[in-house]
């Protein structure tokens, strides 16, 4: 009987639970143990017979993980914990500053090879599945248009500025698709659509008491680069229905290629997600991955991989015949 593929998590937030979750339900794989920043002795974990270590002793656990998921956040973390964890683990990542992308690729390439270990980056729905199907869909249809379309979705960066508004106690924003512009790229129209026409944005407010309304909405939707550029709501609710309706991370999209065939026939690919946990869905991606870095790294291979570079196969846990036979 195969030994399971021992992974290993760095940072425990709600991705970090997420893969703890998607690991529960991969029989062939096993989590070995949780990194954190955090005091050990303070993380509860879903399996409390898991060991939580301190970050700072990572390295002396090397060959005791043969990949390690990356839980950070990519404006801070992931720039430096990617790099300097590759030189000691196998490492899936879920970079997605997409500005940055193929300098954080070749950040993990060179630490990677030179400590002989293979670093997956940017791993989750996007970039990561919408990416893929972007690509499927240039490269299929050549005459046409790609529309990716977010929502209706929690925006964490989004909600957060909002909660920084003075006067405001809690606070959550909804990135909704417009439906009139899907309809026009389903049609097969291939429209310029402006930020405004593609996505609105709908935000939901608990307010601290003696805060003022009007000022509170005045400053959420002439926000430069959140929300001046889009059609915003703000609705004002109580804590008590914030609290039961609004604590979920719900998320997805859509990536529509609109495009033309031989004699001007319409053709329309189009891939759909409609998550009821962001966070859990991407690490359920990332545990995927992990699985194919692991058989690529069995296989003697080295250096940085995105969702471009890895076969589909490799991320199942069937093998090729079985593969062929159910799903071919």
């Amino acid at each position: 009987m195969k030994q399971p593929i021992r992974v290993a998590i760095a940072g425990y937030g709600n991705l970090g639970r997420g893969v703890e979750a998607a690991l529960g339900q991969s029989p062939d794989m096993r989590l070995v143990g949780v990194f954190s920043r955090r005091d050990p002795a303070g993380a509860r974990l879903l399996d409390g017979s898991v060991p939580v270590y301190a970050m700072a002793d990572v390295e002396q656990y090397q060959h005791e993980v043969d990949v390690m998921i990356l839980c950070g956040g990519s404006k801070t973390d992931l720039p430096e914990q990617s790099p300097y964890l590759a030189q000691f683990f196998n490492i899936v990542d879920s970079f997605d500053t997409h500005a940055k992308v193929n300098e954080h690729h070749s950040a993990l390439d060179q630490a990677a090879k030179k400590s002989g270990h293979l670093a997956m980056l940017s791993g989750g729905w996007d970039p990561g599945l919408f990416s893929l199907n972007r690509l499927f869909g240039e490269a299929i249809l050549p005459q046409g248009e790609t529309y990716t379309f977010w929502g209706k979705g929690l925006s964490q960066g989004h909600s957060d500025a909002v909660r920084r508004v003075p006067g405001v106690k809690k606070a959550v924003q909804y990135t909704q698709p417009s439906e009139t512009a899907i309809e026009r790229v389903r049609s097969g129209e291939q429209p310029a659509l402006s930020t405004r026409e593609k996505h609105t944005r709908e935000c939901y407010v608990v307010l601290n008491e003696g805060a003022e309304a009007s000022a509170v909405r005045e400053s959420i939707v002439t926000m430069p680069d959140y929300f001046a550029d889009y059609d915003t709501e703000v609705h004002f609710i109580d804590e008590a229905m914030f609290d039961r309706d609004h604590v979920a991370m719900p998320h997805g999209g859509f990536v529509i290629r609109s495009a033309v065939t031989g004699d001007n026939n319409r053709q329309t690919i189009e891939y759909s997600l409609n998550l009821g946990s962001n966070p859990e869905f991407t690490a359920s991606v990332l545990v995927a991955y992990a699985r194919a870095v692991y058989r690529l790294v069995s296989a003697g291979e080295t250096g940085a991989r995105t969702v471009f570079d890895i076969a589909p196969g490799l991320l199942s846990p069937k093998d090729p015949a079985q593969l062929r036979e159910e799903l071919l």
